[in-house]
């Protein structure tokens, strides 16, 4: 039996613009099946999570353009579960919006947060740890996030620093980095004392909205007028009006960062943002020659350490091309070195630019 005071918000209203040109504004990657799994990410992540907290309790909060593509894809969510975001905002307005209706529910709610969009590789692991993340919120007001056990000096990644001798469970944190350089990387990997940051939370439903009170008064402010509202037709309208108030910030920034009430739980399960092609090539299997081919068939011809990714399955030859994206849709076809993967984001804004904002 599943406890009733379990329930999730699943983040699924970015772009992912990083995994352009496949993920566009109009088909975000988390509604894609990148991965070759015959179910799209957003999927996948709602299965796992329904192995511990109800299904009822599972809410989605996404853009409201993206709305169809829910429940397209998660027909046995309802529509109360569906949070429509009137605009484009960071992760704490869409926490917080969140919040506040599961309160309106149950009171005694304890939350998990989780992008849509990763890969997990062991599923009763990460059960295993929300559930002791949730045993530990209510025990006590806490602000838990689980950090990653790093398998390499990753420099796409955020860190966690914690001390481990304290205990192997559960953790203060003792500070957010943002980003390192590849060298800090790999200083972190030696200490042994960081954890990746993977963007998942646990908490209980008050103290979460507490914080917001504390630590983003003007933004609790904005939704406390909602407080009557939530969960009933005169919603939508408070948040066409509102939510694009908001200031648009990360929950990390306003809130993991300036709380002492922030601790860890670090897993080893293998995990992935799934952010960038590079990323996504580290998860699937490679050809002798070092290619990773995605929905397609490959002819290479002295060429290695490709990633190839066409929409339609169709034969694509190379001859003497080396550590490249190759990456074709229906409008737009990408040919960029592999080291240059970080410029996917600025070459977007340049296509949508000349363009259109249709292809991006």
């Amino acid at each position: 039996m599943k406890n009733k005071n379990y329930y999730a918000i699943l983040m699924a209203g970015g772009v992912g613009s990083r995994f352009w040109p496949a993920s566009t504004q109009a088909n975000p990657k988390q509604f894609q099946d990148i991965l070759g799994s015959g179910k799209s990410l957003i999927q996948t992540t709602f299965g796992r999570l329904s192995k511990l907290i109800p299904q009822e309790n599972i809410y989605i909060l996404t853009n409201k353009n993206y709305t169809h593509l829910v429940k397209e894809q998660l027909p046995q969510v309802k529509d109360e579960q569906i949070v429509p975001e009137p605009a484009m905002r960071n992760t704490a307005p869409s926490i917080l919006l969140g919040a506040l209706k599961i309160r309106e529910k149950n009171k005694d709610a304890l939350i998990l947060v989780a992008p849509s969009d990763h890969w997990i590789d062991d599923n009763l692991d990460f059960s295993e740890n929300v559930e002791a993340g949730f045993k530990a919120v209510v025990e006590d007001d806490k602000l838990i996030t689980l950090g990653i056990s790093p398998h390499f000096p990753n420099t796409g990644y955020g860190y966690i620093k914690y001390n481990p001798e304290e205990t192997t469970k559960l953790a203060p944190v003792e500070d957010f980095i943002e980003k390192p350089n590849f060298k800090k990387a790999e200083e972190f990997l030696k200490s042994g004392n960081y954890l990746w940051n993977a963007g998942i939370f646990i908490w209980s439903a008050a103290f979460i909205i507490n914080s917001f009170e504390k630590y983003l008064p003007e933004m609790y402010r904005l939704f406390e007028k909602g407080d009557k509202i939530w969960n009933t037709p005169e919603e939508e309208a408070f948040l066409e009006k509102n939510y694009g108030l908001a200031d648009n910030i990360s929950i990390d920034y306003g809130i993991m960062e300036k709380s002492d009430k922030v601790f860890v739980i670090p897993v080893d399960f293998k995990w992935n943002d799934l952010g960038t092609w590079g990323s996504l090539e580290r998860e699937l299997p490679q050809d002798e020659q070092e290619n990773t081919v995605i929905n397609s068939r490959l002819l290479p011809l002295d060429s290695t350490g490709n990633i190839i990714s066409t929409q339609s399955g169709k034969v694509v030859v190379l001859d003497g091309v080396n550590n490249y994206i190759i990456v074709e849709t229906d409008e737009v076809l990408l040919l960029l070195p592999k080291d240059k993967e970080q410029s996917i984001k600025e070459l977007r804004e340049k296509v949508q630019e000349r363009f259109g904002n249709n292809l991006g």
